[in-house]
């Protein structure tokens, strides 16, 4: 048994005691309903051995009546633990989806980097259906029929103890496939989640490029690729219907050959007179049900072994680390000013990513923000200008080197509080499938209607929106499909207006607009950009010309600082860039 595997059944026990109230209810119902049928082994007992003869029309009603209360009492119990059982799988999916999804959102953005987002959802979904349905029906399952094998074994002994020796010499051999097969059930239920994550994955890919999908005529293609996922996920499913089947078969096939053999044992002993008729009724009565009880464990056991499989798969998820800056407090400053100036001090930062160690995408770069100053940022593509405001933001840290904001080192600075002083700008704003008017209030969630009706005015967003079929409640779609570039990027610049903190990362769209679109965002940007620490990754001249201060950079170093003219004069690189790259 793996350490993760193990590790499982702790982890669903945990998330189970917050419902400590509900849990006993179900296993109260769960024990009555099962001793309910284990006394119906007695009436059987007492309705052969006397409810027949001549006398025995009283006990015959008594033992009827008798077994029509345990009938209600059963049925009630029935009622109850399959309610709260059920109840209890909807609440611990609910309760493990919220803690994944609260993971997954403090993760780092190396993480992301390496793991498919539709796997990601298989996890949230698909792994989180299973566990649902073992708590709520194969965990119900297995411990009822555990309480009627137990409970049985113990009727059978006080019937015949000779007759349960018989039994019990054959449990071993049920329990051997049991044990070998239910393993192979669980490693395989796990193999076919991952298959079923990958397609889950490429199709989440495929969708979100149908546009290039349909330009390329790639359909065949991607179909096929598809198909071959899907095949996959048969061929990893039919490996574990296999040795599932194998199992409940193998569990059958031997329960029911050692209550035959149990039965000619038991005849034998009621011709010899040692044994009642009613007596070995009973047993075969709690032989049977003992036998059921061990098939229905055999078959739900596979259930169980795949939600093992989706509980590990959520673990791995889980214990993914997360960084923290609150972990060593002695690492962690008071905070930072109030307010915050936005002054911004790189001193000899050398960068590599984690995936070429060796090769620095930021070297021994050094670069001083006053507050309130507005630098632009242009240089051939990798020159290593996103990978400044990847460290601005600390999704990564430096090897070598130290930023600084307000003369603290971000690396004693609380993440949360740090990423509150900066609002972002991308090259490609991120609309989300909700209203233009919570796109913009995502920059500040409390923000009130007016306070957003602002923003989107001072960033002439009104003006498009107010046309919108429903205006600012208008939903914008996914990705913001009903949008124009110009109108995305206005959006996103509200957004950032509504956000209004100390300094701005701005990463210009390079694509180009229509004169009247341009002329739009740049009143925006200018609106934006008062009063506030600016560094942007410039794409258009009317940006780079209105900077305080151009920084030029190349392979990761800084390779000239001045004003547009300046540059113009001292710079060949600059002077090339701008002639070729900068949209006019």
């Amino acid at each position: 048994m793996t350490s993760s595997h193990s590790a499982v059944l702790p982890w669903i026990l945990s998330l189970l005691v917050p419902y400590r109230r509900q849990v006993v209810i179900a296993a109260i119902a769960l024990f009555t309903g099962s001793l309910s049928w284990l006394a119906l082994g007695q009436g059987i007992k007492i309705l052969v051995d006397h409810g027949f003869t001549s006398a025995g029309a009283t006990t015959l009603n008594q033992v009827m009546m008798g077994i029509l209360g345990l009938s209600l009492i059963s049925g009630l119990a029935a009622y109850f633990r399959f309610y709260f059982m059920t109840w209890l799988g909807e609440r611990i999916s609910a309760d493990i989806r919220r803690n994944v999804y609260r993971h997954v959102l403090s993760l780092p953005l190396q993480f992301f980097e390496k793991t498919k987002t539709g796997e990601l959802i298989s996890r949230f979904t698909s792994d989180t259906t299973i566990i649902q349905n073992a708590v709520g029906m194969s965990l119900s399952m297995v411990l009822r029929s555990s309480v009627t094998i137990v409970g049985g074994i113990v009727m059978m002994l006080a019937s015949s103890p000779a007759l349960t020796g018989y039994v019990l010499v054959v449990v071993p051999l049920v329990l051997v496939p049991i044990k070998v097969l239910g393993a192979k059930v669980r490693r395989h239920a796990r193999a076919s989640q991952d298959r079923v994550a990958d397609i889950g994955a490429y199709v989440d890919e495929s969708l979100h490029a149908i546009h290039t999908v349909q330009s390329y005529v790639h359909e065949p293609v991607d179909q096929r690729r598809f198909e071959q996922g899907v095949d996959a996920v048969l061929t990893a499913a039919a490996v574990r219907i296999r040795y599932r089947s194998l199992l409940v078969a193998s569990v059958m096939t031997l329960t029911i050959a050692a209550i035959t053999l149990v039965a000619w044992f038991g005849a034998h002993e009621v011709l010899l007179g040692s044994l009642s008729a009613g007596e070995l009724s009973a047993f075969l009565f709690y032989a049977l049900i003992t036998a059921g009880a061990v098939a229905t464990v055999s078959e739900v056991l596979g259930e169980v072994q795949r939600a093992s499989g989706a509980g590990e798969r959520l673990l791995e998820l889980l214990n993914s680390p997360i960084p923290s800056r609150i972990s060593d407090n002695s690492g962690i400053n008071d905070g930072l000013p109030a307010p915050v100036n936005g002054q911004i001090t790189l001193t000899g930062v050398r960068f590599a990513y984690p995936s070429a160690p060796t090769k620095a995408v930021i070297d021994d770069l050094s670069l001083t923000v006053a507050a309130g100053e507005r630098i632009a940022l242009v240089g051939p593509s990798g020159a290593g200008k996103s990978t400044m405001f990847q460290l601005l933001q600390q999704f990564y840290q430096p090897q070598q080197g130290s930023i600084c904001l307000d003369g603290i080192d971000l690396s004693g600075i609380e993440l949360a509080e740090l990423r509150r002083q900066y609002a972002l700008v991308p090259q490609d704003p991120t609309i989300f499938a909700d209203s233009a008017l919570e796109n913009i209030r995502y920059g500040r969630p409390e923000a009130t209607e007016l306070e957003v009706r602002a923003a989107a005015k001072a960033a002439h967003a009104d003006e498009f929106i107010e046309l919108l079929s429903d205006g600012y409640n208008t939903n914008l779609g996914e990705r913001g499909v009903r949008l124009s570039g110009g109108q995305r990027q206005r959006i996103a610049i509200a957004r950032a207006l509504l956000a209004d903190r100390p300094i701005l990362l701005l990463d210009e769209a390079t694509s180009a607009l229509d004169a009247n679109s341009e002329h739009k965002v740049q009143q925006a940007l200018e609106v934006l950009l008062q009063n506030k620490t600016s560094v942007i990754i410039a794409h258009r001249l009317a940006t780079v010309i209105n900077a305080d201060r151009i920084v030029v950079m190349d392979k990761g170093r800084i390779h000239a600082v001045g004003t547009h003219q300046q540059l113009l004069q001292q710079s060949d690189l600059y002077r090339q860039y701008a002639e070729l790259q900068l949209v006019s």
